[in-house]
């Protein structure tokens, strides 16, 4: 899913110092997420994304510098899945719906 969502990141650095920033939430699966922040996150580093009602944990599997800031993808541990009745990010696009729109408006246009 698209999304667009500031949350709290919590990792800790090579030194065990808790560290945290606030991320722009950019997608979400129930396996895994991307984030955007200021700051690099070494790969595999534990993290935590922290929403009202709990949190998401994962692994850093790629962080990619891209003009505005570095953008982390996050693996959830296998014990932790993503729900939208657990977490809804504010907001939220299903890229299915949009392309199922897109067909049903272009068959409408079509048969018009």
């Amino acid at each position: 899913m698209l999304c667009a969502d500031l949350v709290e990141v919590q990792w800790r650095d090579k030194n065990g110092k808790l560290r945290r920033a606030i991320a722009n939430l950019e997608d979400i699966s129930l396996s895994g997420a991307c984030v955007q922040l200021e700051v690099a996150i070494p790969l595999n580093t534990t993290l935590r994304i922290v929403h009202g009602k709990g949190a998401l944990h994962g692994q850093v599997r790629y962080c990619v510098y891209r003009e505005i800031g570095y953008f982390l993808g996050i693996e959830f541990d296998p014990d932790c899945k993503w729900s939208q009745s657990n977490f809804r990010p504010q907001h939220l696009l299903d890229p299915r719906k949009l392309v199922a729109r897109t067909q049903q408006q272009a068959s409408d246009q079509h048969t018009a």
